[in-house]
């Protein structure tokens, strides 16, 4: 997800029958909702998380205010405490490695696409084609997921 809309989740959109984080249009960058296929692994944090934060309304609730989600220097800031210069991660690189990666890998460019909530830029396809690749998306958000894991251990 982009920065801001990850920064902005709220515990409503969660569904933890369903796997799923409905993300409300007027979050979105492009104005429509965007469904985002949870992985175990996702679930099992947000399921720790909500213990710190599941009784307010945002599950990344800024330190000054929890009535506001953190702000948006935030997630950048953690990242130079971790080291991290501005040329080597961002906030919004991690969409980027995922992308590369995951092409890389021989995922199907519409279901990365459609993950990563980008529009069509062919205007005929964009008119008729709606397909949100959900199964697929689930599978490889899964197979990501269980990537991220490997590389931990190695």
């Amino acid at each position: 997800m982009r920065p801001g809309e990850l920064r902005q989740a709220e515990w409503s959109e969660f569904n933890f029958d369903t796997n799923e984080w409905r993300i409300p249009a007027h979050k979105m960058k492009m104005r429509e909702q965007h469904i985002v296929p949870l992985a175990t692994q996702a679930i099992a944090v947000l399921l720790e998380l909500k213990c710190l934060t599941g009784s307010g309304q945002y599950v990344f609730p800024g330190i000054r205010t929890p009535k506001r989600p953190i702000s948006n220097n935030t997630i950048n800031a953690a990242l130079r405490r971790l080291g991290y210069t501005k040329d080597e991660m961002t906030a919004h690189g991690f969409r980027s490695m995922a992308c590369t990666i995951l092409n890389e890998q021989g995922w199907h460019k519409d279901a990365i696409e459609r993950q990563l909530a980008h529009a069509e830029r062919n205007s005929v396809r964009a008119a008729y084609n709606y397909a949100e690749h959900l199964s697929a998306r689930r599978e490889m958000m899964q197979a990501w997921a269980d990537y991220l894991d490997k590389l931990k251990v190695t």
